[in-house]
């Protein structure tokens, strides 16, 4: 009796031991897997902070290039981050919002802070535009640094909202396996963060995405899209009282009277621009 007891206690160790020693090699291969650090905790907006609230049928300007246009009359224009206070502070004297633009989803070598990217985030090169890599938006950890800072910029000048270009980063070639729910994670992180500055924010493009941001965005822009027959897609922005800042591209033709008779009935705000957006435009009637 004692043998064959010495023999079952000697079993059972054994098992516990190769279950034990299995899971603990189980749990250090699921941590070597985690490579990426955790993303930044971020809050709801504090009670009493607002923002701008744009509503349907507000007239626009786009520029981004050339001297500033600062005597046109519109009720919002869309500008630079680098635009100076005075700039803002004039259009502001003016009654125009002024709606700042950032880049986050790809790298532009001429920025002031291109030397804050860490080389593991730069992809693919983004092909049409010179010294432009596409960003791995799956690494909010590595790029929460320098897209608070360009909020905060934004915010402390005074800007009225943020357009966030090349938002739409997962159905291009950007050299990393993104996903639509990776694109959407960083699309709604970027919406709380401008928020908690007192900032509104515009969905650009990612029209695949508009009902998931429609309820937390507060416009939209979007490219051609009447050229593409893509507009339509936009519209529950214009069902929840949200403008939809439509620009269609000379370079690529079509009428621009139809695409303004289309605008018109669909509620949007819509100009016709040159491609490299200066202060050249043409507004629907």
């Amino acid at each position: 009796m004692k043998s064959s007891y010495c023999i079952c206690v000697y079993m059972l160790l054994m098992i516990f031991l190769f279950f034990g020693i299995s899971a603990c090699g189980s749990g250090e291969q699921q941590l070597a897997s985690t490579t990426h650090e955790p993303v930044p905790v971020t809050e709801s907006p504090e009670p009493g902070i607002d923002w701008w609230h744009p509503v349907v049928g507000l007239t626009w300007q786009w520029q981004l290039t050339g001297k500033l246009d600062l005597d046109l009359q519109t009720d919002v224009i869309d500008i630079d981050l680098d635009a100076g206070q005075s700039v803002v502070d004039h259009y502001h004297s003016q009654g125009t919002k002024v709606i700042c633009y950032i880049n986050v989803g790809s790298y532009e070598n001429w920025r002031a802070d291109a030397g804050q990217f860490p080389e593991e985030v730069l992809g693919n090169d983004y092909e049409g535009w010179a010294g432009e890599k596409w960003l791995d938006v799956r690494r909010i950890d590595l790029l929460a640094p320098i897209m608070l800072a360009r909020l905060d910029e934004c915010a402390e000048k005074g800007f009225d909202g943020v357009e966030p270009d090349n938002m739409e980063v997962y159905t291009n070639e950007t050299g990393f396996p993104l996903t639509y729910e990776d694109q959407l994670r960083y699309a709604l992180w970027l919406a709380e963060e401008a928020h908690k500055r007192g900032l509104a924010i515009g969905q650009k493009n990612a029209s695949d995405q508009t009902h998931d941001l429609v309820g937390i965005y507060d416009f939209a822009i979007t490219e051609d899209y009447f050229f593409y027959g893509e507009a339509e897609l936009m519209l529950p922005y214009i069902e929840a009282g949200k403008p939809v800042f439509a620009a269609e591209y000379t370079d690529l033709g079509g009428d621009f009277e139809t695409f303004c008779r289309q605008s018109q009935a669909f509620g949007f705000s819509t100009i016709l621009k040159y491609r490299e957006l200066n202060a050249w435009m043409e507004a629907c009637p």
